[in-house]
């Protein structure tokens, strides 16, 4: 008898069994069905039965270059100082069994005279010639038999195995199909599987254009995550409209949808909240197998059948015996999936993908993987499966793995992410350090032309990182945001081939120089200088409490956002209020940190703060004004052993490129006269 658990995290094996049983009693643990297809159109699919060749491949003899055929044997004794001469074969003679010691033209697939057995290259022969007329050749070497010949059967003989059954057809397998003979392959009918997009808040992306969003409306965007992953795992995909949190809404959408589909997946609903309806309708429509899982992102997942029409096979998964299940035609999985887009994602992955491989005759898929040391702590929930994602970079000899930074929400943490760390169960979370294994979503080869920075944010890396790509090589820049110190720390841990750092020493008032040797004092570092840039107060349009100074942070009236400790932007906010002489305890906000110049301004422009320091071209990213109150230099922190090596060198040399230099001198408060100077810093 299988349970019924309700938002009660079970093991994520103990919830792949459930799922596996009930779709062996429903009869679904396999192949869905076969169906014939062109061979043109099968890329992509799996045979559902061995291919054999119907036709040898060639099916004749041909000749595999542009030449002559001859019979090997009349061509032995010829040398260079004696060189044999061969008649033209003419093809009005009575018969090919009567040509002796004759040579007739064939170019390269042209089938062989049945007398011959060897090819001569049309380089390795002088033409005999009887005016404008050729009458034979001159050879002066011996051929062996089968010389540049494709014999039949070279590729296939007719009945030979060309493909087995359960293999995915690629390019090439199409190629050989059809030079075996075969019009038509028998393959697995690809799984229909339908997405639902649940919630009043959703707006479909097609009509943000039309009506705008206001507050609270969220842009419906799972569904199409969901519909390339089933695509890419060799499903069917269809997007149901956008459903409204409504019992019974969901529930007649879900019923209508099954009738068509060999999945159905729920998008969000899935939680225990009061407008989260997906356990309820999957109960009424059929049974509810598990409900939450011990994954995280992901864990409020639901699993279920809908339907039945053999109520036998339905009480092996049904707890509530004294409900009658349903009549419906068919028995269809459903998965709740949650609404978080990265959980969305990942219940993708874990649950939709062996399901999908399954009814293909295929092995879930496998990422490839390597070994990273882990660069910062990875907290981990005690009873959960933590799926954590990383950046992965290889610096030195050292492969490093450093956790991306959002929670459930934040979609392109995986769209930075480089692969996953999975920490078990009651495990306390991993130290920095630690060697993990990375499931690659990127190819070792990716990785090795990755470019690791770690340290101050600006909008220029990002330009950077653009600008690596467009040059089409490979090259790419992953980065981590953790501050100015932050990134001379890992720097010294040798984890970053380069950070960015606008750190100003007050007593001397240059930038970096004396924080560089402070914690890299035995390397030899070389700092360039990226962009001069304008740093104040990012303020609402209009400037409405008219701020003018970095002592303004003291008014009682102002509630400002900062950057994270050890960020310059907050170095220099510190500095600049000890020599003011207000104490940061009395400044309201100074506690709340954000870890990027634009996360600061979107803090303002939300209405959250009414100021916060930063930089002068994320403001106006984001529609806010802004107050310059200092210019600072961003210097790239670059330890000389990977200044010098292959690696960065597509990147420095885009400091010198000028359409790079003119985009970056096109946003708002950027220098870019002091772009591509250097200092050396020795150890």
């Amino acid at each position: 008898m299988g349970r019924k658990i309700y938002l009660e995290d079970i093991p994520l094996d103990e919830a792949r069994g459930a799922l596996e049983e009930a779709l062996g009693k429903a009869g679904l643990d396999g192949p869905l069905g076969v169906e014939s297809v062109r061979v043109a159109d099968a890329a992509g699919r799996v045979t559902a039965e061995a291919v054999w060749a119907r036709l040898s491949s060639p099916h004749y003899h041909a000749s595999a270059m542009d030449g002559y055929a001859v019979r090997a044997q009349d061509t032995v004794g010829a040398t260079e100082t004696s060189p044999l001469q061969l008649t033209m074969f003419e093809d009005s003679d009575e018969s090919e069994t009567r040509a002796i010691r004759t040579a007739k033209v064939v170019n390269t697939g042209h089938p062989l005279p049945s007398w011959a057995n060897a090819v001569i290259m049309i380089e390795h022969t002088q033409p005999l010639m009887a005016g404008e007329r050729q009458v034979g050749i001159e050879i002066r070497a011996a051929v062996p038999p089968w010389q540049h010949v494709r014999p039949m059967g070279e590729d296939m003989v007719a009945t030979e195995l060309v493909l087995p059954a359960n293999h995915r057809l690629r390019a090439v397998d199409l190629g050989a199909v059809a030079g075996s003979g075969n019009e038509t392959v028998a393959v697995y009918r690809r799984p229909r599987v339908v997405i639902i997009p649940t919630g009043s808040e959703l707006v479909a992306l097609e009509a943000v254009k039309e009506k705008g969003l206001e507050a609270g409306d969220i842009i419906e965007y799972n569904s199409i995550v969901l519909a390339a992953q089933v695509q890419e795992w060799g499903g069917v995909a269809t997007r149901w409209p956008i459903v409204p949190d409504d019992f019974t809404a969901i529930r007649d959408a879900v019923a209508a949808a099954a009738k068509g589909h060999d999945l159905v997946l729920v998008n969000a609903g899935s939680s225990a909240g009061s407008e989260d309806h997906t356990a309820r309708v999957v109960q009424d429509l059929g049974a509810l197998l598990v409900h939450g899982v011990a994954v995280r992102p992901g864990h409020p997942v639901i699993i279920g059948l809908l339907g039945s029409s053999a109520p036998d096979q339905m009480a092996v998964v049904r707890e509530d015996a004294g409900q009658e299940p349903r009549s419906h035609d068919r028995i269809v999985p459903v998965i709740g999936v949650p609404g978080y887009p990265v959980s969305a994602a990942l219940t993708g992955e874990i649950f939709v993908e062996p399901l999908l491989a399954r009814w293909q005759r295929q092995r879930p898929y496998e990422a490839p993987t390597l070994r990273a040391t882990l660069t910062r702590k990875a907290p981990s929930h005690t009873g959960d499966d933590d799926y954590v994602r990383v950046a992965v970079g290889q610096v030195g000899e050292r492969v490093m793995a450093t956790p991306v930074g959002g929670g459930a929400g934040v979609i392109t943490s995986l769209v930075r992410a480089d692969g996953i760390v999975r920490i078990p169960r009651f495990s306390e979370g991993l130290d920095a350090g630690s060697e993990v294994i990375v499931h690659l979503y990127r190819t070792s080869e990716e990785i090795a032309r990755t470019i690791v920075a770690i340290g101050s944010h600006d909008l220029t890396i990002d330009l950077l990182a653009q600008f690596l790509a467009a040059t089409g090589e490979g090259w790419r820049l992953t980065s981590a945001n953790v501050g100015s110190l932050g990134g001379l720390a890992a720097l010294r841990r040798g984890e970053a081939h380069l950070g960015g750092s606008h750190l100003l020493d007050p007593e001397s008032g240059v930038y970096n120089d004396s924080y560089v040797r402070r914690y890299l004092p035995q390397q030899d570092v070389v700092l360039v200088t990226l962009v001069g840039r304008e740093q104040g107060w990012i303020v609402r349009p209009g400037n409405p409490l008219g701020l003018c100074a970095w002592s303004d942070a003291a008014r009682d009236e102002l509630t400002i956002v900062n950057r994270q400790r050890g960020a310059g932007t907050r170095v220099l906010l510190d500095y600049e209020l000890e020599k003011a002489g207000i104490d940061p305890e009395a400044v309201h906000g100074y506690r709340r940190e954000e870890y990027t110049h634009l996360a600061v301004a979107a803090a303002v422009a939300s209405g959250t703060a009414d100021a916060g320091p930063g930089i002068r071209a994320a403001a106006r990213a984001l529609g806010m004004d802004f107050v310059p109150l200092a210019h600072e230099r961003y210097d790239l922190v670059i330890p000389r052993l990977h200044y010098e090596g292959a690696l960065l060198q597509p990147l420095l040399a885009l400091l010198h490129n000028p359409t790079f230099r003119d985009e970056v001198a096109s946003l708002p408060g950027y220098d870019v006269s002091i772009m591509g100077q250097k200092r050396e810093i020795s150890g």
